[in-house]
């Protein structure tokens, strides 16, 4: 269902947001992020000068290498807009999250090692949905690689990390019943009200 129509307007700004996830020949995942900030007027800046319509303000990219366990092993960032000089400065501290696990407590890593002065803050907000677009690209490929390979979608007695998680996945829902009709009614992992 789409927005009700909006009130008469003048459009002034667009963020785009884009993430692409990627299976590797090594085994390993990418997953890319990419921002840019555009004003849909011309705009004069201190430091850049006149800026004509949809001249970028901001345009960043992260890709992060994981293995399986959603660990970073790698990561790359670029600023090829920004609003200042000093701002590639925010690149290099990306490193610090080497090692961290993409899952519970990401946000808190995110923080503790870019938060502040620490590091960008349009990195570090790309940065937080990467987790997000790690999980819509790798359990989903790993399902389908073991369904080719004649093998059961879930492995041992748990569910899927999902469950649980959002109002469609509850437990006690229509959807968990029709999908996963085994963790139906599961206690265990039901959150605390």
């Amino acid at each position: 269902m789409p927005l009700p129509t909006a009130q008469p307007r003048t459009h002034l700004h667009t963020r785009a947001v884009t993430y692409r996830g990627f299976y590797r020949d090594d085994g390993m995942w990418d997953i890319e992020a990419e921002m840019t900030d555009t004003k849909a007027y011309a705009l004069e800046r201190s430091e850049r000068g006149l800026m004509p319509p949809g001249t970028p303000i901001h345009g960043m990219s992260i890709r992060v290498t994981v293995d399986d366990s959603f660990t970073i092993r790698e990561i790359a960032s670029s600023s090829d807009h920004t609003p200042f000089d000093e701002c590639q400065q925010g690149i290099d501290p990306m490193q610090k999250m080497v090692g961290t696990v993409m899952g519970p407590g990401w946000r808190q890593a995110i923080e503790k090692n870019l938060g502040g002065i620490r590091g960008c803050t349009h990195l570090r907000e790309l940065l937080f949905n990467m987790a997000t677009a790690a999980y819509q690209t790798i359990p989903a490929y790993q399902h389908r690689l073991r369904r080719k390979a004649g093998l059961s979608e879930l492995e041992g007695d748990k569910p899927p990390y999902h469950l649980g998680k959002c109002i469609a996945w509850d437990f006690d829902g229509p959807v968990v019943e029709r999908h996963y009709p085994r963790f139906a009614g599961w206690e265990p992992l039901k959150r605390r009200v």
